[in-house]
């Protein structure tokens, strides 16, 4: 009986207080949280500037090769041959070009910018 009686007062004095350590948690959880959003948020931002710069120097040296190609092409005599070059450079203008239309589509998605 007698811890019964200690047991309700003592509950009742310890219910307050641990309630405002659970809000205090709470609150701090939640702005552990917010900043570990916010440091994702930039490291992603960074990982995708990246990208899009290695995206950029790939697709400045392709160019530069599908230039070297082309120019060849007017050294090449025998018609087989001509007409190889020519596939391979129609080939590799479509792939610039397909690089080209994935650059801007990456650079429209930038995050922490809205769509068009």
């Amino acid at each position: 009986m007698k811890y019964r009686t200690v047991l309700l007062p003592l509950t009742l004095v310890l219910s307050p207080l641990l309630s405002a350590q659970n809000a205090r948690t709470h609150a701090h959880a939640s702005s552990c949280s917010n900043q570990m959003r916010a440091e994702h948020h930039q490291e992603m931002t960074e990982i995708h500037r990246q990208q899009m710069d290695a995206m950029k120097a790939d697709v400045q040296k392709m160019k530069a090769s599908l230039a070297a190609m082309k120019a060849n092409l007017a050294s090449i005599s025998d018609q087989n041959e001509l007409a190889r070059w020519r596939n391979n450079v129609d080939l590799w203008q479509t792939m610039v070009n397909h690089m080209e239309q994935m650059q801007k589509n990456m650079e429209s998605m930038q995050p922490g910018t809205k769509p068009e």
